[in-house]
């Protein structure tokens, strides 16, 4: 069966969704995105990515063609069409398609919003046993990764060099330092047992998943430390991990092809996606 997406204001067929060639999402990435899991057919800390979805597109001028109540329900909408029980929902909000290509500002053009569903068992991913590898690369993004923006052409590249390598994703280094993961949040566990992540800024996107496990930590009284970290760092640490919307929290078992730690996921790794998981489940709606 096919699935169903929506596209400004009808629930259609995924093989029938289609959007303006002169829509600017696609001419100029002018947009914004979000991606919410699902779990037991419930979407998961989905307050914090609405928030963060208007955060991010009040940073570029851009209206919502929906309120945030609406939104939610479109998703809900969306989750109970396509039966979906595990996965997640995309989200995107573009400055709408004019009549022609210009760089400034349209004026009367409605903003695009369109949504679609996608499986993933999160909860029971191999890679949550066996951790995943991850390589460095340059950070060569723009200077607002604060913004969830579509443009994502890096953090492509940097996938892609990470799939090529054989891991799982990269880390992206700046000044010696890592900023982030290509979709995810990097957090170490130093030998004195502090969590390190690096706090927010314009230089990282704001992790949802992050913030919820961060708050999580400290409700535990576990030591969280916000600051950058480098490579050397990380290699010398008892465990690294990262956290995102589409993971969790995932163990990161080597770095460059080698070991972090003993080179298997870590006891606070696998406790803090425990501490999680269930989180998700006690908060879902």
């Amino acid at each position: 069966m096919d699935q169903i997406a929506y596209v400004n204001g009808s629930f259609v067929p995924l093989s029938e969704a289609k959007v303006s060639i002169l829509d600017r999402g696609f001419l100029f990435a002018d947009g914004i995105y979000e991606v919410s899991a699902v779990l037991d057919g419930k979407l998961i800390d989905n307050a914090s990515h609405l928030a963060r979805l208007e955060r991010s597109v009040g940073e570029i001028s851009l209206a919502l063609p929906e309120t945030i109540q609406r939104i939610q329900e479109i998703q809900k909408e969306l989750i109970a069409r396509n039966k979906l029980v595990n996965g997640m929902v995309y989200l995107e909000v573009t400055r709408g398609a004019d009549k022609g290509r210009d760089f400034a500002f349209p004026k009367g053009v409605k903003p695009t919003l369109v949504m679609f569903t996608s499986e993933k068992d999160i909860v029971n991913a191999a890679s949550a046993k066996t951790g995943i590898g991850v390589i460095t690369v340059p950070d060569i993004r723009w200077a607002r990764r604060d913004i969830k923006s579509v443009a994502l052409l890096a953090q492509v590249l940097a996938k892609q060099a990470a799939a090529e390598a054989g891991a799982g994703e990269a880390w992206m280094i700046e000044d010696g330092l890592v900023t982030e993961g290509g979709s995810s949040s990097a957090f170490i566990l130093t030998q004195d047992d502090v969590i390190v992540t690096r706090p927010n800024s314009n230089s990282i996107l704001p992790g949802c998943t992050r913030k919820a496990v961060k708050m999580l930590a400290e409700e535990r009284q576990l030591k969280v430390e916000e600051r950058p970290f480098s490579i050397a760092e990380a290699l010398a640490a008892k465990e690294a991990f990262i956290t995102s919307a589409s993971v969790f929290v995932q163990a990161v078992v080597s770095i460059d092809g080698k070991k972090v730690g003993s080179g298997t996921p870590g006891p606070m790794a696998n406790r803090l996606r425990e501490i999680y998981v269930d989180f998700a489940r006690s908060t879902s709606v």
